[in-house]
């Protein structure tokens, strides 16, 4: 029984190897193909407006303002970006102004997806942009989300109003 179990295998193989088409000719013809992987920008987006809500005159008023993202579609090889953040002084419309470095702004949890490493850094915040969130070590596309948490400390002398900043947030 195992040389004829031997035998028919030899036969398949034999039958196999005999098939026409199976062999590459040298004159057969190749065909190269290409490719090209299209890159994109990189772009932020960010909360248009934040409340953060009231406090009396001596308080800090603090409240998340929404998700920040950034959006590598670069696609490069090695990656990097900073996001930066100003904020102007803010102001009720009256002759009463609370300056923007009564302000922070805490960056929270990056999350990410593909291949990024995201690094917050939490700061007081000024009339001049600084350095929040650098991305480094990029592959391909990839994003950085986080939901910054502003702060106001209201001054003791704050008049009572409602006040308004602009806040800057940018990414190069």
């Amino acid at each position: 029984m195992r040389a004829r179990s031997l035998s028919l295998a030899a036969s398949a193989a034999a039958l196999v190897l005999l098939q026409p088409g199976l062999a590459a000719a040298a004159d057969d013809p190749s065909t190269t193909v290409t490719y090209t992987v299209t890159s994109g920008a990189l772009t932020m987006s960010a909360p248009v407006s934040a409340a953060l809500g009231s406090g009396a005159p001596g308080t800090t008023i603090s409240a998340p303002i929404g998700p920040v993202t950034v959006t590598d579609n670069r696609a490069l090889l090695s990656a990097s970006w900073s996001v930066t953040a100003a904020e102007t002084d803010f102001t009720s419309g009256g002759p009463t102004t609370i300056p923007a470095t009564d302000a922070t702004y805490t960056v929270g949890t990056v999350t990410t997806t593909g291949t990024i490493t995201a690094t917050g850094t939490d700061v007081t915040l000024s009339n001049s942009a600084q350095v929040v969130v650098t991305g480094s070590a990029g592959v391909g596309d990839n994003t950085a989300t986080w939901n910054p948490t502003i702060a106001v400390s209201v001054p003791a002398s704050a008049v009572g109003g409602a006040y308004t900043g602009t806040l800057t947030q940018s990414v190069a």
